[in-house]
This record gives C-alpha cells, sequence and structure tokens, in this order.
C-alpha cells in the first residue's frame, strides 16, 4: 500500500474495541499508534486482551492519551465521554469514527430526552455524517466526523430503504428486534450474569429506547416524510448477532425485486433466498435481508441478519473507514462467517 494511515483507537477493552483491533492489526495500509484506555494504562495488550495475544500489537503498552501521531481516531467509549471528546479531536485536525451515540441524531433536542444529556456541541450535529454506506456513502468519503451507526438501527435500516429511497407508501412501521447479550457491552450487571440469562430473554426499554429516534431521523432524511415507529428490542441468549424483522403496512408487493435492484451492487449487503440466521453473519460484515409480503394482511415483512459487533459496530467502523482515505472498501473485512 503506498498510504499508511495512523490510527489512535480509543477505549480498547471493551467488545467493540477488541473486535475493530482483530481487523485492524491486519489491515495492510494501517499503522496503529496508540491504544487509548483510562482503566488498563500501563499493560500490554496482550495482557488485558488475551484473545489478541498473538497479534502484532499484542506487546503495544495502553496509554492514558494519545503519545504518537494519528490521523484518525475511533471511539470506543461512552456516549458522555465522546460528547466532549469529539470537539478536542478536530480542533486539533484529526479525523473520527465515532462509535458512541453522540453524534447521530440531528435534533439536539432528542437527547436530553433519549440519552439523559443535553448536547454541548450542537452545531457539530450537522457536521456528523451517519455512517452507513449504503445510503450515505458520498458524503462519508468527504466527511470528518462519521457517527457510526447503532446495530439496531443499521439492520433496521437497511430492511427499510429500498421502500424509503423508492417513495413507497408506508402505513405504520413496526420493528421487532433480537440482539445477543454482548450488545449490552462489557460492564458486568445482574440480569446478564450467566445464571439468569441463559435459557432466558426478555424485552427491554419497551417504553422508550435510545435508537428509536436514530431511526426516525433517518427515516425522515431519506424519504423526507417524518414517520414514527414502534421499536421492541428483546436480549437473547446470544454471544453476538442480531435479528430484526420489521413490519410495514403497504401496497407495495413486488418486494423481492426492489431489494435484488436496490442491493445489487453492495459488496455486504445479501438477498436471500430463505429466512437467514445469525449464524450466517457471525464474524462478519455482511447484513443479509429477506422480503416477504403478506398478502393476507398487507404487510411486507423483512427480515434482516447482522453481527451485532461486525456490521453492527466494528466492522462497518472499517468499512467507513477505508470510504474515508480511499482504501478499497471491502479492504480486510472478513465475508466468511464463524461456524458453527
Amino acid at each position: 500500500m503506498e498510504q499508511t494511515l495512523k490510527v489512535a483507537l480509543f477505549g480498547v477493552t471493551g467488545y467493540t474495541g477488541a473486535e475493530l483491533l482483530r481487523i485492524l492489526a491486519r489491515h495492510p495500509g494501517v499503522e496503529v499508534t496508540s491504544l487509548v484506555s483510562s482503566s488498563s494504562a500501563g499493560r500490554t495488550l496482550g495482557e488485558v486482551l488475551p484473545s489478541l495475544s498473538l497479534s502484532p500489537l499484542s506487546s503495544k503498552r495502553l496509554v492514558p492519551e494519545p503519545e504518537e501521531e494519528f490521523d484518525l481516531a475511533f471511539l470506543c467509549l461512552p456516549h458522555e465521554v465522546s460528547l466532549t471528546t469529539v470537539p478536542r479531536l478536530l480542533a486539533g485536525g484529526k479525523k473520527i469514527i465515532d462509535l458512541s451515540g453522540a453524534y447521530r441524531i440531528k435534533d439536539p433536542e432528542a437527547y436530553p430526552s433519549f440519552y439523559g444529556f443535553t448536547h454541548e456541541a450542537p452545531e457539530l450535529l450537522e457536521k456528523a455524517v451517519y455512517g452507513l454506506p449504503e445510503i450515505f456513502r458520498e458524503e462519508i468519503r468527504t466527511a470528518d466526523l462519521i457517527a457510526n451507526p447503532g446495530c439496531y438501527p443499521t439492520a433496521a435500516l437497511l430492511a427499510l430503504y429500498p421502500l424509503l429511497r423508492e417513495g413507497v407508501e408506508l402505513e405504520s412501521i413496526v420493528i421487532h428486534a433480537l440482539s445477543g447479550v454482548s450488545g449490552a457491552g462489557r460492564q458486568t450487571r445482574q440480569r446478564f450474569h450467566f445464571p439468569e440469562m441463559a435459557e432466558n430473554c426478555f424485552p427491554y426499554a419497551l417504553e422508550k429506547h435510545r435508537h428509536t429516534p436514530e431511526i426516525e431521523d433517518v427515516i425522515e432524511r431519506v424519504s423526507g416524510i417524518p414517520m414514527k415507529v414502534r421499536f421492541t428490542p428483546v436480549v437473547v441468549p446470544l454471544v453476538r448477532g442480531m435479528l430484526v424483522t420489521v413490519y410495514v403496512r403497504t401496497g407495495r408487493r413486488d418486494l423481492r425485486e426492489l431489494y435484488l435492484q436496490t442491493y445489487a451492487n453492495e459488496p455486504f449487503v445479501r438477498v436471500t433466498e430463505s429466512p437467514p440466521m445469525t449464524k450466517w453473519v457471525s464474524g462478519t460484515n455482511l447484513c443479509l435481508l429477506y422480503p416477504h409480503y403478506d398478502d393476507r394482511t398487507a404487510t411486507a415483512v423483512i427480515v434482516s441478519a447482522i453481527d451485532n459487533l461486525g456490521k453492527g459496530a466494528s466492522l462497518q467502523a472499517v468499512q467507513n473507514m477505508n470510504l474515508m482515505f480511499g482504501f478499497e472498501e471491502t479492504l480486510s473485512i472478513p465475508v466468511e462467517g464463524l461456524f458453527p
């Protein structure tokens, strides 16, 4: 590769940080110069994440702040921390891919209600580009700040996009989503403790989930029509994987042809012959879609499967990086699933 991109990764010890490092360590155009962690500074990557003990980065020490120059920062940080880190890095001339929700929604009024904080940099919300390449590819290429999408919105919006792009009249949108436990992060909480999570599943944030305004924001930006969605997330006893079913009341029946046409040239989206399984996408950046029209209820049913840590987070972030810096979009991103 002619270009070597210097990268700093903030928040390396979480699931998204570890998944990013798994891919970045073998990316031929990337040099990871700084691994930033407030909780594990001074230790080596191999000590903190034994799964990466044979990585070329395993002996690199984690630091509280970057000590070497970098061009791009990946932020795998809590929302409130990213909120204040982004302006500081932008002022220093850095490009950023933020995996938190701090800059995903254009409306600053959504943050107090859904995130519990007042947005301190509302002027940057318009600057931020929503990092869903299948919809915003050209904007991503020239962006300084990418708001990497949430996992639920990625799966749901890719299921909806062909209908939205075509201006299909939609009477209602209902989203029912199943997610593996890794989507809750690495912090220990009682309900995700193994004896309570095993052989169990449950909905959460049923009344108000922070991904709801994110989905609605993009729907309006693509279609020009404000729509409310009914979103129900359910955690299931999987480590990783996400299966989202979208129900849309509409009269549009030729769904398969529409979806095949929309995604014909997309490297990471496939329209399947039968409803997909989470095992088919585990460890990949793929989104598998199965559209079906139910004549009896005049309802479009679209099933969407992704890996919540892959296309739902870290691998999509690498896809965005490739676009931002002129690499081949698919470079170093796995499409072969982990099976069984």
